[in-house]
């Protein structure tokens, strides 16, 4: 009898402590359910949030370029924007892209690098960012666009590509992104992550020849890199003439010191205003955050998406 009442304790124990495991498996997994519940309602939200951004963005380009001749830092897109309310948090960023070097000129069609300005500027970028074997980097990214299979001295063709693990061949052709540039020879890792602010592979006008630098939104380091006598102290000048003066057509950049004879020279390939931007929106509610990059192409009735990432 002694031992049939142990074993009922025995039992009974067993019992409560799997009926406790049970409610507390349960108190958990409604917890977990309701706290996925919450964050992807949260996230829909801050989805939503992020995408007015980018149609506000636009609505703020069209606004602030329209009737205007040029474009500058000093315009009203060029300033971070942020708002908050109870329900959440916006912040927007745009960036004209025609302030950048336009890796996609650095060769034609043929593969000749000779007289290519694009590919002058894209080399002394690297060596102002001291990314070492600039000139092996432009050779490579030369005949990854150029539309024969004859590698370049230090370059790489589909030969190259075939080896590796996995295979693939050489584009013969434009970068349609700025991140497809991991995929050319040596651009992987710190070279790309370092020369990425200061590139583009969106064209202003489609079907251009060349793909001019904005003097008015251009970086230091852009600037440095549009012609070998262009020092750092020179570069500065224009970022502090154009602060308080932006430049209205290509030739005032004379006005700078030291300008007046190299400015000629680079008439054809330096412009005062971009069609074409990268908007950056960021949507966050409660804890979740999401963010939306796009490149927009204005100029015409309907502005032309040209990437989208939401993440």
């Amino acid at each position: 009898m002694k031992n049939e009442k142990g074993f009922a304790l025995v039992i009974t124990l067993l019992v409560t402590a799997l009926l406790v495991a049970l409610t507390a498996e349960f108190t958990a997994e409604v917890f977990v359910d309701t706290s996925a519940r919450h964050s992807f309602v949260a996230g829909q939200q801050a989805s939503l949030l992020a995408e007015s951004g980018i149609t506000g963005g636009i609505k703020l380009l069209q606004l602030s370029l329209r009737n205007q001749s040029y474009n500058s830092l000093s315009d009203q897109w060029a300033t971070p924007q942020k708002f908050n309310d109870e329900r959440g948090e916006l912040r927007l960023v745009i960036e004209d892209e025609s302030g950048k070097v336009n890796l996609n000129y650095v060769a034609p069609p043929n593969g000749e690098l000779g007289g290519s300005f694009t590919a002058a500027v894209a080399g002394r970028l690297l060596r102002k960012l001291k990314i070492e074997n600039g000139n092996d980097l432009i050779d490579a990214l030369a005949d990854w666009l150029d539309l024969n299979d004859y590698p370049h001295p230090t370059g790489a063709e589909s030969d190259y590509y075939s080896s590796l693990t996995p295979p693939y061949k050489a584009k013969n052709g434009q970068l349609e992104t700025v991140d497809e540039l991991a995929l050319v020879k040596g651009f992987a890792g710190t070279p790309l992550e370092s020369i990425r602010p200061f590139i583009t592979v969106y064209a202003d006008i489609p079907g251009a020849p060349t793909g001019p630098i904005n003097i008015n939104t251009a970086s230091k380091e852009v600037i440095a890199g549009l012609d070998d006598r262009i020092s750092d102290d020179m570069a500065q000048r224009v970022l502090e003439y154009r602060s308080s003066t932006p430049f209205r057509n290509p030739a005032e950049l004379a006005r700078v010191s030291g300008f007046e004879t190299i400015a000629t020279g680079l008439l054809t390939n330096i412009s005062v205003k971009g069609n074409t931007y990268r908007l950056r929106s960021e949507g966050r509610v409660q804890d979740v955050g999401r963010t939306i990059e796009a490149v927009v192409r204005l100029g015409s009735a309907k502005p032309q998406v040209l990437y989208w990432r939401e993440y």
